[in-house]
C-alpha cells in the first residue's frame, strides 16, 4: 500500500492532469493508498505497548473498523474501555464473572489484590487435587493420559494424552464494555 501510494504520486508528477499539484499534496499526507487485503490483526501484546501498536495501525487506514483488532488475554484491562478509537478489540480470557469473583474474596480475605499467577494458581491445585483423586490417589504417568475434563474457577480444563487444553470464553470490548462473545 505504500508502494500503490509512491506509484500514485509519480504517475500525477508525470501526468497532465488537472489540479496535479493539490491531488500530490494531498496525497503526500498519507501514509498508504488502496485497499487493504485481509480481514484481521492479531497482536500478541499487552498494555501500552499493545495500544501503541493499534495506534500506530489507525494512521495507516487500518481502523478496527475495518478490520478485526484481536490480541491475547488482556485480564480485563479497564484502560482498554477508555480507548473508543481502538474499538472494538477481540481477546480469548477466562470467564469475567468467575474472575470479578475471585478479587472480590481474594480481597476480602487477604486485603490485596491477587495477580494473575494467584487466580491460575487456585485451578491448578484443584486440576491436580481432581486428578488424583480420579486416579484412585496414585500419582504415576496415567493421571494426564486418561480423557478428562475439570471444570474450574478459571474455565474449563480438557486432559487427554498428557496434553492439557485450557478452554477459553472469547470477548470483545466494544462501547465502553466488555462484551462476552462465546
Amino acid at each position: 500500500r505504500k508502494q500503490n501510494l509512491k506509484d500514485e504520486i509519480k504517475r500525477l508528477e508525470d501526468s497532465n492532469e488537472q489540479n496535479k499539484e493539490w491531488k500530490i499534496k494531498n496525497l503526500e499526507k498519507k501514509d498508504a493508498l488502496g485497499g487493504i487485503n485481509f480481514d484481521s490483526v492479531i497482536v500478541s501484546d499487552f498494555e501500552e505497548s499493545l495500544k501503541s501498536v493499534f495506534t500506530s495501525l489507525l494512521y495507516t487506514d487500518v481502523s478496527p473498523k475495518r478490520v478485526y483488532y484481536i490480541t491475547l488475554n488482556q485480564w480485563f484491562d479497564e484502560s482498554f474501555l477508555k480507548e473508543e478509537s481502538l474499538q472494538p478489540i477481540y481477546f480469548p480470557s477466562i470467564n469475567k464473572e468467575n474472575y470479578d469473583k475471585f478479587i472480590n474474596d481474594y480481597k476480602k480475605i487477604y486485603d490485596v489484590y491477587p495477580n494473575q499467577l494467584s487466580f491460575l494458581s487456585y485451578d491448578l491445585v484443584g486440576l491436580v487435587y481432581y486428578l488424583i483423586y480420579q486416579n484412585n490417589f496414585e500419582v504415576d504417568e496415567k493421571i494426564f493420559y486418561k480423557k478428562n475434563k475439570f471444570k474450574g474457577k478459571v474455565g474449563i480444563f480438557e486432559i487427554n494424552k498428557n496434553k492439557i487444553n485450557h478452554v477459553l470464553n472469547f470477548y470483545k470490548v466494544e462501547n465502553n464494555e466488555f462484551k462476552k462473545i462465546f
